[in-house]
C-alpha cells in the first residue's frame, strides 16, 4: 500500500465510495445527493492543505484531506478527514492514512491535531485514533443524526505534537 497525493484522475475513483459513505448515514454530516463537483470542492484541498489516497497497484483502498483546523491564530492546529472504501476495509488503509497524516502535521509544523467531530458511535474509528495517541476531549450530545442510532453525540478528539501534555 502506498499513501501519495490525489491527482485529477483519482478523484472518479473517489467520489464513489465519498457518495456511498455520506448516503449510508453513519460518519458524516455531508449533505446527500451532492454531485462530483460539489463533493470535490468539500475533499480536495489545495495547498498548504493536502489530499491523498491510499493505494494498492491501481486499486484506490481510501482517500484522507487534511490541512489547517482553523485560520488565524487557530492555525497551529491540524484537522483531517479520512474515508476508505467499504469494500476495502480491513485492509489497514486507515491507520495507514492516519498514521500518515500524523507524520505530515509534524513535519508541516503543526502543534496538534483535532477532530471536531467523530460521529461516537463509529466505534472503529474512535478505537483507531485513540491506538494512534488521540484523547477525547468532549462530546457534544446528539449533534449527529445517525441513520441507524438517532440522534448521538461528536467526539472531538485531539493529538498534542509537542511533546507537552501540560500545555
Amino acid at each position: 500500500m502506498q499513501i501519495r497525493v490525489t491527482t485529477d484522475d483519482d478523484w472518479p475513483r473517489v467520489y464513489p465510495f465519498f457518495r456511498a459513505i455520506v448516503a449510508a448515514g453513519e460518519t458524516y454530516a455531508y449533505p446527500d445527493g451532492l454531485t462530483s463537483d460539489e463533493a470535490r470542492l468539500v475533499w480536495m484541498r489545495e495547498p498548504p492543505g493536502r489530499t491523498v489516497v491510499a493505494v494498492d497497484g491501481d486499486v484506490v483502498l481510501g482517500s484522507a484531506t487534511m490541512g489547517e483546523n482553523r485560520p488565524g491564530r487557530g492555525s497551529h492546529v491540524a484537522t483531517a478527514s479520512f474515508m476508505v472504501d467499504p469494500a476495502h476495509a480491513g485492509r489497514g488503509a486507515g491507520r495507514t492514512l492516519g498514521t500518515d497524516m500524523i507524520a505530515w502535521a509534524r513535519a508541516a509544523g503543526f502543534r496538534a491535531v483535532q477532530f471536531n467531530a467523530v460521529v461516537e458511535t463509529n466505534t472503529a474509528a474512535v478505537r483507531l485514533w485513540r491506538q494512534l495517541g488521540f484523547q477525547i476531549v468532549g462530546t457534544v450530545p446528539g449533534a449527529f443524526r445517525s441513520s441507524a442510532h438517532g440522534y448521538v453525540g461528536l467526539h472531538v478528539m485531539h493529538l498534542d505534537l509537542t511533546g507537552d501534555t501540560a500545555h
